[in-house]
């Protein structure tokens, strides 16, 4: 195999300068598998996960876990958030481990596993619509339904769970919030031409990200720089600020994300006939 097999194969993102903008906190296995794949990354995480502005609600409903039917989560995040206010209520994992479970996608039902944990229900695909369609059959009318969950997130799941008759209860777990965390360096990196993607691993990210810039600094990457969306919701959110998915997995996980990246430049640099370019 020549030297352009070896850098598709081996090192398939040689030379590529990937912009990570998970939060930080969250980020470290994204980078992690990026760079095995010989990318350079930089990290301009737009959002930061945060404790909600009240525990109350959170609190009240733990205090009530045997009136819930169904406990679901849809995120990692609200997986550590439930556990935190667990352990300072001195409450064992055990209590949610004997309700019925649902869990958006394997990420999510890894950490509730982790805790003893084993969801139900985890759909195939990773998003509230695929979620809603799995517990149709299992969910009716009357099931009191404890949802912890971010502050600010896509009702869709809600609204379903209630028209099946459902009665849910919506309580913040978590809330995220806009920064700002290098982006002057970013926009040098992005004006320089040394950037090569962009990635968004969530609707937050993709929208933070991009009302940093202007309308003009957008529409000049397009067709420059490839954008990698993690799902169909995060791409959509991009595509309202005119940042079109090149790269989207079929599998709506952060490994099938960097996975889904190696393989376009690798086919990018195959042909082309040429290693990746390094970046300036």
């Amino acid at each position: 195999m020549g030297r352009v097999g070896r850098a598709t194969v081996e090192r398939p993102l040689e030379g590529r300068t990937i912009v990570v903008t998970r939060a930080r906190a969250q980020a470290q296995r994204f980078v992690e598998l990026l760079e095995a794949a010989g990318a350079r990354v930089l990290q301009a995480p737009t959002i930061v996960i945060e404790p909600p502005a009240s525990w109350e609600p959170l609190d009240t409903a733990l205090a009530a876990l045997d009136s819930f039917a169904w406990v679901i989560f849809t995120s990692v995040n609200g997986v550590a958030m439930v556990d935190r206010r667990l352990a300072a209520r001195s409450t064992a994992w055990a209590a949610i481990a004997r309700k019925r479970v649902a869990a958006i996608g394997p990420a999510t039902a890894d950490a509730l596993a982790e805790h003893g944990v084993r969801p139900e229900i985890v759909p195939s695909e990773y998003r509230a619509e695929a979620l809603v369609d799995r517990l149709r059959a299992v969910i009716g009318p009357g099931d009191r339904v404890l949802l912890p969950r971010a502050k600010e997130t896509r009702d869709v799941l809600v609204v379903e769970l209630r028209r099946l008759g459902a009665a849910v209860a919506e309580v913040p777990a978590y809330q995220t919030r806009r920064i700002e965390d290098g982006v002057v360096r970013l926009r040098e990196a992005l004006a320089s031409g040394a950037v090569d993607a962009l990635t968004f691993t969530s609707s937050s990210t993709a929208r933070n990200f991009a009302e940093q810039f202007s309308d003009e600094e957008r529409s000049a990457w397009r067709g420059r720089i490839t954008v990698a969306s993690i799902g169909p919701i995060t791409a959509a959110t991009a595509a309202e600020y005119g940042l079109s998915t090149d790269v989207m997995p079929s599998e709506y996980t952060i490994p099938a994300l960097a996975r889904a990246l190696a393989d376009y430049f690798a086919r990018a640099a195959w042909n082309a006939g040429r290693r990746p370019r390094r970046s300036v």
